[in-house]
């Protein structure tokens, strides 16, 4: 038989080399052999992590924003090179800032135009070394379902039918007043109108993620009336009672560093707290679902 011939038999099952197993199960492209290169990819549940990454165009002025280390450890762990993230509470763009520099894409949904604006120029001027990527913002309310129906477009613009990766920071319900509008969850009157706003927007935006996927959920907690009110397991409870197949797979604890609230008043701070009876916020939440089912 011809070379060219022999070459062109298809190989038997039996013959085919064995799949190539990935961290994750395949939802990252990062091979699971080299796991020991992977220094930088945190696997403890204990997230100790340094100053906000403010290189390029990445800016902490935005008060209520997270730091960039967090959505890259997320991308590095649940996304391939290619796939899109998703942002329902933009903000100032930290989500698709790192994302266009890992090679993912990105949409972000953004309530406030004038912040949905800051975020489209941030992610305009940042430079793309993973290549090539779109990224789409949509101003609107992650609960409304016209909202939904935009992103969908969005994606279908680039012949994509879903999300690979869901990044919620929401407000931690009153803590700071982003705006004056009704529909912000920052206004929402109490703390359970505040969780039921938020399970909306799980609703609302977890079908577009692809099964075996993740949404990571970003909270802290807060005090009120001399009381510890756990805004992160409110949030965890209403994730988990929502009809939208999501399984719990991790609670990540992240230390708090340089807290904006608390700078340059760590003593004040320490003085409340002997005299209150309490601990001073240090840490805050993530969330880890994974999609189950059809």
């Amino acid at each position: 038989m011809p070379y060219h011939a022999r070459m062109a038999t298809p190989a038997r099952k039996d013959q085919l080399p064995p799949p190539r197993r990935t961290i994750s199960g395949g939802i990252s492209d990062l091979p699971l052999e080299n796991w020991r290169e992977y220094d930088d990819i945190l696997t403890d549940s204990l997230w100790v992590l340094g100053d906000r990454d403010n290189s390029g165009k990445h800016d902490g002025s935005y008060h209520g924003n997270f730091i960039p280390q967090i959505p890259r450890q997320l991308m590095r762990r649940y996304t391939k090179a290619g796939d899109v993230v998703l942002d329902g509470f933009l903000g100032s763009g930290t989500t698709m800032i790192e994302a266009k520099r890992m090679g993912r894409n990105s949409l972000g949904v953004e309530l406030l135009p004038e912040m949905a604006e800051v975020a489209r120029k941030s992610f305009n001027a940042e430079a793309a070394p993973g290549g090539k990527v779109f990224g789409e913002i949509v101003t609107g309310d992650s609960r409304a379902a016209q909202t939904r129906e935009k992103i969908v477009r969005a994606l279908a613009k680039h012949n994509r039918d879903g999300v690979d990766l869901i990044v919620l920071h929401p407000p931690y319900h009153d803590i700071i007043k982003f705006s004056d509008r009704p529909d912000d969850l920052c206004n929402a009157p109490t703390v359970a109108d505040f969780a039921a706003q938020f399970g909306d927007v799980i609703e609302n935006l977890a079908g577009l993620l692809a099964r075996r996927h993740y949404l990571a959920v970003v909270i802290g907690d807060k005090y009120a009336e001399s009381q510890w009110v756990p805004l992160a397991f409110r949030l965890m409870e209403e994730t988990l009672r929502r009809p939208c197949g999501l399984a719990l797979k991790s609670i990540i604890i992240k230390n708090m560093v340089n807290n904006r609230a608390k700078r340059n008043k760590e003593h004040l701070w320490r003085v409340r707290a002997f005299t209150g009876g309490f601990y001073i916020f240090r840490h805050e939440y993530i969330l880890l679902f994974q999609k189950r089912g059809k």
